[in-house]
């Protein structure tokens, strides 16, 4: 029967095909150039199937990567260049299969790194138009990511799940969270270096100032300020800020032992107080209103972040808190990931520049760590109470992996030093802090 099928159905194929072939030209109307009727007249020629399947290939991925063209522009009207059309898309997709492979195999980070990659595959499919103003994720680029909702959604979620009470109960920990704002400024020194000192880079200064966020581990404020300053270099920072922050609990501990002695982590620390709601609840509005009097430019972080804490803090609207902490934060991640994504497109990535993001990046990140712990060394020698240095690295704003990296090292040297909770200080810290260097930048070019 089967066999039956095939046979009827390629018969009633050759028929169709063989009945196109042998159709005259048809003309509809005779051309007349004078005529007052205003008909017009179009000729119908024959096709064969070998020419109709030579214009199908044509339309075929396969056909764009092999046969790229001079002049093309992508969907946003950009020229793309050959190697981009080609060797470039295929280098891309590759990545974007090693990202899929550290979200899904190795767990880093998958929740934002897995719909990047995504968005990333699909910006770098030939003839699709993706990444347009009408395209599928360059709507959801244009509806979240350019105009900055997206990374304050998010930052309204991190507010929800935050626990300022660590902080609270030991608020000079608040120290490391600034100290390890060095590999912010840290990186802006070394973007500008980078372009005025070799010639593969040419960073503008709103450029550096986009890039050095990624010291800072945040990546929702790294893709707020990139937006704002640097939309062009928006994928290559936010790949950079989010790896690095995936890839914590690898490059933390070496830099955390290599600045510490084995007597200073097992140093045990007092137990923290416990916080009254009062405190809890006046701590968000004393910080929105400080930054509303001195850097309103890092408002709309910081306003994100204060209103989801108050919201949880309150207890008095837990369905709203908890829609922030779970259903909304989630859906905004799939969102923002995907828009990111659009970014990762070969034209935009594949350039010198994106080294230097990813280079900067990685050292700018090491110097905060490492600043956060000699600030907790320090601190050490000089408070009475003990403090041990390795909750120095939590100061930077990837929360919670930071900490809880802080806590496994620590348990590493002392199975019963349990560092967690006075991680946790430096760590919300670091958020904030990062915020405020965010305005910082963003207040320099008003």
């Amino acid at each position: 029967m089967k066999r039956l099928l095939f046979v009827v159905f390629i018969t009633t194929f050759l028929f169709g095909a063989i009945n196109l072939s042998a159709s005259q030209n048809i003309s509809e109307t005779n051309i007349n150039s004078s005529a007052k009727t205003g008909q017009y007249s179009k000729e119908y020629k024959s096709v064969s199937i070998i020419k109709m399947f030579k214009n199908f290939y044509k339309t075929t991925g396969i056909y764009a990567f092999l046969n790229p063209k001079a002049g093309v522009k992508n969907a946003l009207g950009e020229p793309i260049s050959k190697f981009a059309q080609g060797w470039g898309r295929v280098i891309m997709i590759l990545i974007t299969f090693l990202l899929f492979y550290l979200a899904i195999a190795k767990n880093f980070e998958p929740l934002l790194l897995l719909p990047i990659a995504f968005g990333g595959l699909l910006a770098n499919i030939p003839l699709a138009n993706f990444i347009g103003h009408e395209g599928f994720i360059g709507v959801i680029f244009d509806a979240g990511i350019k105009n900055e909702l997206f990374p304050l959604i998010i930052f309204m979620g991190v507010g929800a799940l935050t626990d300022f009470g660590p902080l609270l109960a030991n608020p000079k920990t608040a120290l490391l969270g600034a100290a390890a704002q060095f590999g912010i400024f840290g990186s802006l020194v070394g973007a500008i270096l980078l372009s005025q000192y070799t010639p593969f880079f040419s960073f503008t200064l709103k450029d550096a100032s986009a890039i050095s966020i990624i010291g800072g581990a945040d990546g929702p404020t790294s893709i707020f300020v990139a937006s704002k300053l640097s939309p062009d270099l928006m994928g290559a920072i936010a790949v950079a800020a989010y790896s690095y922050m995936a890839l914590v609990p690898i490059i933390q501990p070496p830099i955390m032992r290599l600045f510490t002695t084995k007597a200073e982590r097992q140093i045990k620390m007092k137990q923290l107080r416990e916080v009254s709601k009062l405190e809890k609840l006046m701590f968000p509005l004393t910080v929105l209103i400080l930054s509303i009097l001195i850097l309103p430019e890092s408002t709309p972080l910081i306003g994100a972040l204060t209103f989801g804490n108050f919201a949880k803090v309150s207890g008095v609207v837990d369905r709203l808190s908890n829609t922030m902490q779970n259903s909304l934060i989630n859906i905004v991640t799939i969102f923002l990931g995907l828009g990111v994504g659009s970014k990762l497109a070969a034209e935009k990535f594949l350039i010198p520049d994106t080294l230097g993001i990813l280079a900067i990046g990685l050292v700018a990140f090491a110097i905060g760590t490492a600043a956060g712990v000699l600030m907790a060394k320090l601190m050490n020698k000089l408070s009475k109470d003990p403090i041990n240095p390795l909750i120095g690295s939590a100061g930077v704003s990837a929360v919670p992996m930071a900490a809880r990296v802080s806590n496994k090292v620590g348990m590493d040297e002392d199975k019963t030093n349990m560092l967690l909770m006075h991680a946790m200080g430096p760590n919300v810290a670091g958020v904030i802090g990062s915020a405020v260097a965010a305005g910082v930048l963003l207040s320099i070019f008003k």
